[in-house]
């Protein structure tokens, strides 16, 4: 099953220079969890002020600024739920506070040729 994990961090600045051994530490981890396909991609996401949400609600469109410190996120491979929130429990260890929210990917098979 796959799964999108979405990061967001509780640190109390966004947007600072990270600390060099907390890089190493997560880009080793980073490359591991690669390396036995629990992890198939992942990607830091940019600060919130250059984000933004679109609304559509009764034919009406809003834009507004993001309003949460949404940090990154990772697709990933697992066989249950259970082993996504141990990953995430290994990934906060090293990433510091914040949390994660899990949503599994629905697969509905090949889509038919029009």
């Amino acid at each position: 099953m796959r799964y999108l994990v979405l990061y967001r961090s509780t640190a109390s600045e966004e947007g600072g220079t990270p600390d060099p051994q907390h890089m190493a530490d997560m880009g080793r981890y980073v490359e591991e969890s690669l390396k036995n396909g629990s992890l198939l991609s992942t990607e830091p996401l940019g600060i919130r002020a250059l984000g933004g949400r679109v609304r559509l609600e009764n034919g009406q469109y809003t834009v507004s600024e993001e309003d949460g410190r949404m940090s990154g996120f990772a697709f990933l491979n697992a066989d249950s739920k259970a082993q996504v929130i141990e990953y995430c429990k290994e990934f906060l260890g090293i990433a510091g506070d914040g949390e994660t929210e899990i949503r599994q990917i629905m697969d509905f098979g090949p889509v038919p040729a029009t």
